[in-house]
């Protein structure tokens, strides 16, 4: 791969080329506390918003729900997925999560992560809101996202960190505190039914090794000195991360559809 497409491509793709699996910003850690939580169960119709590469979504296939749908509005990331996951009852289409075109009360479960981060609160709400509309009642809806701490964070620093965050990761990053993300799920209609919360170190060394084990951390680090554009553009993002370190945790909230 070139190294302008290196530099333009989104963090979590870069990380992902490099050897990345685990891309949520509360670890493999959060996620496994966030399906404990959506308390999978075999006879559920599954739908998860922006799969990426399928980490969580081979873990929810693990509980064997009824029926499984990926969305994904990456058409790479679409067909690399259907080469893994496919069968009866299986799929991964492409499609916006906020306008997914499946049929109404046809999911028990719906989940994404770190993908409402990605867009301003307007276009949040519209995904949560189609989210609402494909659940069932009494459904539950998880995301795993970037959070902001305090509560009371003034708007400055809000604004500074999210321009700071989008400028190294090359996407719009609009990170929330938890009374912000609660009530942006109660506005559409959800209850809170779980909140989870871990630190945001996802290129910490020690992250890394809970995360992909110590051989795949081994290599995921060959990869990247081996490559100087990804190496510098990584070295920025992780410079972004410890400079917030203290305002910025990871976030994982389970909402029931009334």
């Amino acid at each position: 791969m070139s190294n302008l497409v290196l530099d333009t491509r989104q963090g979590h793709w870069l990380l992902a080329k490099m050897g990345k699996k685990v891309l949520r910003p509360g670890g493999k850690e959060l996620t496994l506390k966030l399906i404990e939580g959506m308390n999978f169960k075999n006879q559920d119709d599954v739908i998860e918003f922006a799969p990426g590469i399928g980490y969580t979504a081979f873990k929810v296939l693990e509980k064997k729900p009824k029926s499984y749908t990926g969305v994904d509005l990456n058409e790479e990331a679409a067909t690399s997925l259907r080469k893994k996951i496919h069968g009866n009852n299986r799929q991964i289409i492409v499609g916006n999560a906020a306008e997914t075109h499946l049929p109404d009360a046809s999911a028990d479960k719906v989940y994404g992560e770190a993908m409402l981060t990605m867009h301003v609160d307007r276009r949040k709400s519209d995904i949560i809101r189609e989210a609402h509309r494909l659940l069932r009642p009494g459904g539950y809806y998880g995301i795993h996202e970037l959070g902001l701490v305090p509560d009371n964070i003034s708007e400055e620093k809000k604004a500074i960190i999210q321009r700071e965050l989008s400028k190294c990761i090359k996407v719009n990053a609009r990170p929330l505190t938890q009374l912000e993300w609660i009530q942006l799920l109660t506005d559409e209609g959800f209850e809170i039914v779980h909140v989870y919360t871990n630190t945001m170190h996802l290129l910490e060394t020690r992250r890394i090794i809970d995360d992909e084990g110590l051989l795949r951390s081994l290599k995921i680090t060959f990869n990247i000195y081996r490559n100087p554009s990804a190496r510098k553009r990584i070295n920025e993002m992780k410079c972004v991360f410890n400079k917030y370190d203290k305002e910025m945790n990871a976030i994982a909230i389970v909402a029931r559809k009334k």
